[in-house]
């Protein structure tokens, strides 16, 4: 039977949740419903030791209080214990790129399993406004904040936010001080350059990022570590930076590709690079995996799993990074509760993952099916 919500006498269902959404119900109902005092409830559905109370009568209370739909005001107990059970989210534009989901999905679902509200803000790079949002969270009570950088960046710190937790996500600050989550960049480098060189590429081309910023600085490093580890002199012919967009990658390929001797293989800073190398490759009339190998980095699946062939990338673990940075945030606040022993800041780099898709062979005039080797180191 249908329930109609304008007359909901016609359905005892229906009449409670009806109350339920029309009034909350308070420890009043729940204790005139238990035929108790409001003093019981109050010990029972906070779970009060040392007192008194038979299981009877406990029983009695849980059951009204669940009949009645009762639910607890946790900002009241929030502030009791001096929590408001709440962390700000604020961002600069992450919110507006692809990796956004990913990202506020891993914090969303680690805080909603501690029991914690995100509460998100996005300034869109703004200062003026980012300084207002900051406050208005601070006047909320947040318990603490997480600042997320749209990419892996060393940024300053609010000064603002020295007064609360702090965990900084997919950023770093010169301060050891402030916690962060960052993606381990030099060994997502290494992973790319170490899958290409597994395949048999010896001369193999970096499209790098112009801007001084941590995660080129890693990715190069990682390049080159992995090259010395397989007895590979680093060559600065093969590396070349632009900015880091379609155009960039096409610009960068088409450089190492006019080389008198060019690479076998690309490794592209980003997956937007990457789809600028595809194109350069179409044009110098190389096919790819046959002609020449490209991997990316960032896994934008609009762009790798819709190039041709599918773009072979290192992942960014942007779900993990969210996840992670809510558990130290967590821990930051109960020590600054003193619920738990004060700690140093927590810097952690997560791992970057590989992920196979067909844009990755063997160099040109090798045998497909020839066993592939691992390079030492």
């Amino acid at each position: 039977m249908d329930v109609n919500v304008h007359e909901p006498h016609r359905n005892p269902a229906a009449q409670t949740f009806w109350q339920v959404l029309m009034k909350r119900i308070g420890l009043k109902d729940v204790a005139a419903a238990a035929g108790v005092s409001v003093t019981t409830v109050s010990h029972v559905l906070n779970d009060v030791q040392g007192k008194r109370i038979n299981s009877a009568t406990r029983q009695t209370v849980l059951d009204a209080a669940e009949r009645m739909g009762y639910l607890p005001n946790g900002l009241a107990r929030g502030l009791r214990l001096s929590r408001s059970n709440t962390v700000g989210f604020v961002s600069d534009e992450i919110a507006t790129t692809p990796h956004a989901g990913q990202i506020i999905r891993g914090a969303q679902e680690a805080a909603a399993t501690r029991g914690l509200m995100l509460l998100m803000l996005n300034t869109g790079g703004d200062q003026e406004l980012e300084d207002k949002e900051i406050a208005l969270l601070l006047q909320h009570r947040v318990d603490g904040v997480l600042y997320a950088a749209m990419y892996h960046r060393v940024v300053e710190v609010p000064e603002r936010l020295r007064s609360v937790p702090t965990v900084l996500l997919d950023a770093r600050s010169d301060d050891p001080g402030i916690a962060s989550v960052v993606p381990d960049e030099e060994q997502g480098g290494r992973t790319a350059t170490r899958e290409l060189l597994a395949r048999g590429h010896r001369r193999i081309g970096f499209v790098n990022h112009i801007e001084d910023i941590p995660a080129a600085r890693g990715r190069l490093a990682g390049y080159k570590a992995e090259l010395a580890g397989a007895g590979i002199a680093f060559d600065p012919n093969l590396v070349v930076a632009h900015n880091a967009v379609g155009s960039g990658g096409y610009q960068g390929a088409r450089a190492l590709l006019d080389q008198e001797h060019p690479p076998t293989a690309l490794f592209c800073f980003n997956d937007r690079m990457a789809m600028g190398a595809y194109r350069a490759a179409a044009e110098a009339g190389l096919a790819i995996p046959a002609d020449l190998s490209v991997i990316g980095f960032d896994n934008q699946e609009l762009i790798s799993e819709n190039l041709f062939p599918a773009l072979t990338t290192v992942a960014l673990p942007h779900y993990e990074m969210g996840a992670r940075a809510i558990v130290h945030l967590q821990q930051a606040i109960d020590a600054a509760a003193g619920a738990a022993p004060a700690a140093a800041a927590v810097h952690e780099y997560l791992h970057c993952p590989l992920i196979l898709r067909d844009s990755v062979g063997p160099p040109p005039g090798r045998d497909a099916g020839q066993p592939r080797t691992t390079p030492t180191g």
